[in-house]
């Protein structure tokens, strides 16, 4: 039978009561969670699901994916919700299609393998909130990282999704590791392991037409369970390589509704369900119902999101993607990390390396979270290697991956770089070749201790398991212990509609509207000058304080202790304004607006703080300080843990001394070359 052959034409005209047709394609929509964590940075709001919640119910998808991925992180990380509270709440509105998560095996929703006892406590929770099909995945495609969580999934009789990380060596399928005998072995492999379905993951969009349909042939002719396609549509392939997998006899097909397809996210799915009408393949959707959802989206849900939009490419594909085979998502944390450290001149050295940098590490997909471990890890080889000595900054996830705590890589990992990785690494300097759980010591009860003080469930407890210093910032801001910052709480339509009304205004610069002033204002001594750096471009602009310069009413005494005081416990300001020394006298002034900033401030230094400063390398998150001021510690050893890129850098000591003064806390955003702590 040849190509066009395999979807057969029939009489039927486009209706929506046409006559089913004989193998409908089953649709996954990925819209609430692959869509926006693509496009627009995994901040997609529940309550800008719920709008369409009811019509997407009623199109008849074979499921809609609605958590698991990035948004467990982002929800409560930069959103202020509950990410359990997303799934229940979901739940209401969709009463007949199935929900599906993306589970990254062992990783859960994290960028690590967890203890056994966290994986089955997440997975029961998960379950009891709502969950129906479980895609499950591991980035290494290592099965053994599967063990823990599939008996519940199968315990709980819910349905269990194999995946398989689709990844190349080559420009197409073939070549000595990412053949089609791999995939057909690891289909075999998912099967006997009770996969109800298995997903060919096509996270970077490097499938090619031709080689979906030898790949969906030869899947189907091996394994018994339905075959299902994900395809970003990054390289512009992927809609050819679904009609191509259709023909070759696949069940299921992600697609995404319009506004939230495309790019670096997945093809829409208005134009499959059009190309398919009259077909054997017919998914038998209504056309009008899913243009009425686009409505929606279009005009009450994306303005609020247009402004993440961050891409001034003309082009929606990205063709480079088939050369450094980079996903969507790695691709934007890499272009935002070289932007805050001011090197977005290197990007086309990163992606020279990052090959070499996939090779050493054993030619592992890249996939969350082995695209974070490349990736970063290529960022810190361009910026950090000098004198031609490569891996001078190793991250904890690399030293953890060379340890074998990711699991068994495609193929061996460079022996130099591994043992350049494990040199005093805690747990050993010889890599393990179990499964990697077994060697995790249990974390559930320790964490229930941790949190006991601001826990009120088993959900609460899972969280910050998971997420430590960000679940618990989460967790105060949850029970009202702290407030949270603006920049975490949403927007109306109307907020993000003038905001975007505004940067056209700055744009045109109209910022300031002349015809609303009754004249021009005179500048006075008070004026100051200030350079403004706009990228490469630099503004000179004078600003001019209306009624005089700013008074100091009140000049708070350094704190003692290096540690932060909290809000709550920060001494209050005398009753009388003070003035400081050298300001004019002035009487109180009634209730003075409060400015707070964004950035967490750098904590009070003690008295001295001369000696080595160890600054950030980088814009990220303190995790933790293993030392407190007045520990001493040696050339080498670890002072501070930095995340940046969802990846733990080690900072060691570079001399040998005394802890003399911590700037930060643990959960503080810190940018480039902030002083961490001082070393005397």
């Amino acid at each position: 039978m040849s190509d066009h052959d395999q979807v057969k034409m029939t009489k039927m005209d486009y209706r929506p009561d046409r006559p089913k047709a004989e193998n409908p394609v089953k649709i996954m929509d990925l819209t609430l969670r692959d869509g926006h964590q693509s496009l627009f940075a995994t901040r997609g709001r529940t309550e800008d699901m719920i709008p369409v919640a009811e019509q997407m119910d009623a199109i008849g998808f074979w499921a809609t994916e609605t958590w698991g991925g990035a948004t467990f992180d982002s929800t409560h990380r930069f959103l202020n919700e509950d990410p359990w509270e997303r799934i229940r709440t979901l739940k209401r509105y969709f009463k007949k299609t199935p929900f599906s998560m993306l589970l990254r095996a062992q990783n859960l929703v994290g960028y690590r393998n967890y203890a056994d006892d966290l994986a089955k406590a997440f997975m029961y929770r998960s379950v009891e909130n709502g969950m129906d099909i479980f895609r499950t995945f591991d980035a290494l495609n290592d099965y053994r990282n599967f063990e823990t969580v599939v008996p519940i999934i199968k315990e709980c009789g819910k349905h269990f999704q194999g995946c398989i990380c689709y990844t190349l060596t080559e420009p197409r399928l073939g070549g000595d590791v990412y053949n089609l005998e791999y995939y057909v072995k690891k289909a075999k492999e998912l099967e006997k392991m009770g996969a109800d379905t298995i997903c060919i993951k096509d996270m970077a969009g490097l499938i090619a037409p031709y080689d979906a349909y030898n790949l969906i042939k030869a899947l189907k002719e091996a394994v018994s369970v339905p075959i299902h396609l994900h395809s970003h549509f990054t390289s512009g392939l992927a809609p050819m390589s679904h009609l191509k997998a259709i023909e070759a006899g696949v069940d299921i097909i992600d697609t995404c509704m319009s506004p939230y397809a495309y790019r670096t996210s997945h093809p829409a799915v208005e134009p499959l369900v059009m190309a398919l009408i009259g077909t054997n393949r017919d998914t038998g959707f209504d056309i009008k119902k899913l243009a009425e959802i686009n409505e929606v989206l279009e005009n009450e849900i994306m303005p609020k999101y247009r402004h993440l939009l961050a891409d001034n490419k003309v082009s929606i594909i990205d063709i480079n993607v088939l050369l450094h085979q980079t996903p969507g998502g790695m691709l934007s944390n890499l272009i935002n990390q070289l932007k805050d450290m001011d090197a977005l001149d290197k990007i086309d050295e990163v992606y020279k390396e990052l090959p070499r940098v996939r090779k050493d590490l054993g030619q592992i997909p890249l996939v969350t979270p082995t695209s974070q471990i490349v990736g970063t890890q290529t960022v810190n080889n361009v910026l950090f290697d000098k004198d031609g000595e490569r891996y001078s900054m190793i991250t904890a996830q690399v030293k953890d991956l060379c340890y074998g705590l990711y699991g068994k890589t495609a193929v061996p990992i460079n022996p130099d770089v591994q043992k350049k990785a494990l040199k005093g690494y805690s747990r050993g300097e010889t890599p393990i070749t179990c499964r990697p759980a077994e060697v995790i010591e249990p974390e559930l009860d320790k964490a229930r201790e941790e949190i006991k003080d601001l826990a009120v469930d088993e959900d609460d407890v899972v969280l910050y398991a998971l997420y430590p210093v960000t679940g618990r910032k989460f967790l105060k801001w949850k029970y009202g212990k702290e407030e949270p910052p603006k920049d975490v709480l949403p927007k109306s339509l109307e907020q993000a509609k003038a905001e975007l009304a505004l940067i056209e205004k700055a744009k045109k610069g109209l910022v300031v509207e002349k015809s609303k002033l009754e004249k021009m204002p005179e500048k006075t001594e008070n004026k100051r000058t200030f350079n403004v750096f706009v990228e490469d471009e630099c503004y000179k602009v004078d600003v001019d304080e209306v009624g005089g310069p700013p008074v100091i009413r009140y000049a708070q005494p350094l704190q003692q202790q290096v540690a932060m005081v909290p809000a709550a416990a920060a001494p209050a300001p005398p009753s009388a304004p003070v003035a400081a020394p050298g300001a004019p006298s002035a009487p109180a002034a009634p209730s003075a607006p409060v400015v707070k900033k964004k950035a967490a401030p750098a904590k009070a230094p003690a008295a001295d703080t001369s000696g080595e400063e160890i600054k950030a390398p980088m814009p990220g998150m303190i995790v933790s300080y293993p030392k407190k001021v007045g520990d001493s510690v040696d050339v080498g050893e670890t002072v501070v843990i930095l995340e940046a890129m969802k990846m733990e850098n080690a900072l060691a000591a570079p001399v040998k001394g005394t802890i003399k003064a911590i700037n930060y806390s643990s959960g503080d955003s810190v940018p480039k070359d902030a002083v961490l702590l001082v070393i005397g």
